[in-house]
């Protein structure tokens, strides 16, 4: 690839213009001898997508508000585009991820609802090793471990957090956080609400049950560990005892590039040096499944599977969302999800329907809880 005649990777990323969108692209101007980007899809016309399609100028631009999940599905399983690139969080893209892997697409992917909401309808679609490509830094850091592993299933993984802006707080200061205070990431710039989810850690609970999903393991062999400074992004444990770990400058460039090149590497852009070694400390803790409930609750989904992973995903979309707008407080984000699961009596999804109205389910009833709450 990216040899005089030879044909460039044609890529198509949904989510365009949010922060993982945005890295992709930045991976894909760094090579655009070997790397053509033929497809972006947004939910919205914004000016950000209208200026880059004037950079890229793809041969596909889809906006979902026009267009909805069949727009979404024509580019995702276009014959012309050879990578998919899944950056948009929500559920609408579920149909296209499926599309894209049934046609043999390659696909990085980005948006955990896919997996936690939808994975057993997803991951039988995969048809061969490495076709799915997780882009999550913490997923593809296990991904990375793992190849080349075939041979040795792994005794354990471990996912890392930085632990969030309020990691040494007492349970006391953490009832006294505002939206203003936990909308402030020490490592990643991302979006409000997964910057929330980092704060609480339900990101990183949320993250486990995808593991277990993607890598085919069993709830007691995933594990999240809370290391500083984001430098370690996830650990796999093998039988013997030996451990593998990825390390890298919290960016995602480099899980992107990852992604659009495997199995090769490459720099995710010319400004992109080696992380700084030294001085450098790296320390790993247990998260305090006291102090922050989101672990606990992440655990018990593993467990208990069924409706469980689509309500904890719906309930703590609605607490984060009230918690934004003063309803609740920052503790009460983790007990609504809690008390949404333990009044849940439905079935084990069947179909993928089926595990979108439990998450619908799951956002009505957690809407009560909240206002509840306010009383």
């Amino acid at each position: 690839m990216g040899t005089q005649g030879m044909k460039k990777k044609h890529v198509a990323v949904i989510g365009a213009t949010g922060s993982v969108g945005s890295s992709v692209l930045s991976v894909c101007r760094a090579h655009a001898d070997e790397i053509e980007v033929w497809g972006l899809a947004a939910r919205t016309s914004s000016e950000k997508l209208k200026t880059l399609a004037a950079e890229f100028r793809p041969k596909m631009l889809c906006v979902y508000e026009e267009t909805g999940a069949e727009g979404l599905a024509a580019l995702a399983e276009s014959p012309e585009v050879d990578h998919v690139v899944f950056a948009s969080s929500g559920t609408a893209a579920i149909p296209a991820l499926q599309r894209a892997l049934s046609a043999g697409r390659e696909v990085s992917l980005a948006n955990k609802e896919s997996i936690v909401v939808a994975g057993p309808w997803v991951m039988p679609l995969i048809t061969r090793r490495d076709q799915l490509r997780p882009l999550d830094s913490e997923h593809n850091a296990i991904w990375q471990c793992l190849m080349g592993e075939e041979q040795n299933p792994p005794a354990r993984i471990c996912l890392t957090a930085s632990g969030g802006p309020f990691r040494t707080w007492t349970a006391g200061q953490l009832r006294t956080v505002t939206p203003e205070m936990a909308l402030k990431h020490p490592v990643w710039a991302m979006g409000a609400k997964i910057t929330i989810d980092s704060a609480t850690l339900m990101n990183k609970g949320i993250e486990l049950i995808e593991a277990m999903f993607l890598f085919g393991l069993e709830p007691h062999q995933v594990d999240a560990l809370i290391s500083p400074g984001s430098f370690v992004h996830g650990l796999v444990e093998f039988q013997d005892g030996s451990v593998k770990m990825l390390a890298a400058t919290p960016d995602m460039r480099l899980p992107a590039a990852s992604c659009l090149f495997w199995p090769q590497r490459r720099y995710p852009a010319p400004d992109f040096g080696a992380p700084l070694l030294a001085p450098r400390t790296i320390s790993f803790e247990a998260p305090d499944e006291e102090r922050f409930p989101a672990i606990r609750l992440a655990r018990h989904v593993m467990r208990e599977k069924g409706p469980c992973p689509a309500v904890l995903v719906g309930a703590d979309e609605v607490a984060v969302d009230c918690f934004l707008k003063g309803k609740i407080g920052f503790t009460d984000i983790a007990a609504v999800a809690e008390e949404t699961l333990g009044s849940c009596a439905l079935a084990a999804p069947r179909s993928l329907d089926e595990a979108l109205n439990a998450l619908d389910w799951a956002r009505r009833r957690a809407a009560e809880v909240c206002a509840a709450r306010k009383e």
